[in-house]
């Protein structure tokens, strides 16, 4: 591959995990302007910057420079997932499948401290799905509010304004399923 390409291939694989330029970004902490300028070949990332930029779109520097399609993976790992820490709402999101973007659902596991909160998600189309692992979380969905304690699971439909909070005083973790990919 060309070093001219690489700009290229990687708005490739941004479009196939349906990312946009600010949520790419937004994911390797980096600004919209600064992909922009790497997908035009107007600017080349560090070693380092590139190899956030692929594991956010689920690949690697060796998967990346080579034209050889290895076998669909099934199984991941604690070393596949990508991690991005939340500190000022106070939490962690565990991407546990890399290029979920790409599904139809996209499954993550989010710790939220106590008095933090998951984002504040405006309505959209599709679903979500949740199974609280450990602690409590309040799911609020439109105006009424719900306890969901260790064990417990909701679901509904993403039509109205959304999102979780640790009103406790330990760590709630929950598994998180959207519908289409939105995290």
């Amino acid at each position: 591959m060309l070093l001219a390409d690489i700009g290229h291939k990687i708005k490739e694989l941004r479009l196939e995990n349906g990312l946009t330029q600010e949520e790419l970004a937004g994911r390797c902490e980096l600004t919209k302007g600064f992909i922009s300028q790497i997908e035009n070949n107007l600017t080349s990332p560090s070693i380092k910057t590139l190899d956030d930029i692929l594991e956010v779109l689920g690949t690697s520097i060796g998967e990346f420079f080579t034209d050889d399609k290895e076998e669909e993976a099934y199984v991941f790992t604690k070393e596949d997932f990508y991690l991005k820490v939340d500190e000022d709402l106070h939490h962690n999101i565990n991407w546990i499948i890399p290029n979920a973007q790409k599904y139809e659902m996209e499954p993550i596991i989010i710790e939220i401290l106590p008095g933090g909160k998951s984002i504040e998600d405006e309505p959209h189309s599709g679903e979500e799905f949740g199974y609280v692992l450990e602690g409590t979380v309040s799911l609020r969905v439109g105006k009424k509010r719900y306890i969901c304690n260790e064990g417990d699971s909701f679901y509904y439909i993403a039509n109205k304004y959304h999102y979780l909070e640790n009103t406790s005083n330990k760590l709630a973790k929950v598994l998180w399923v959207s519908t289409p990919p939105m995290f």
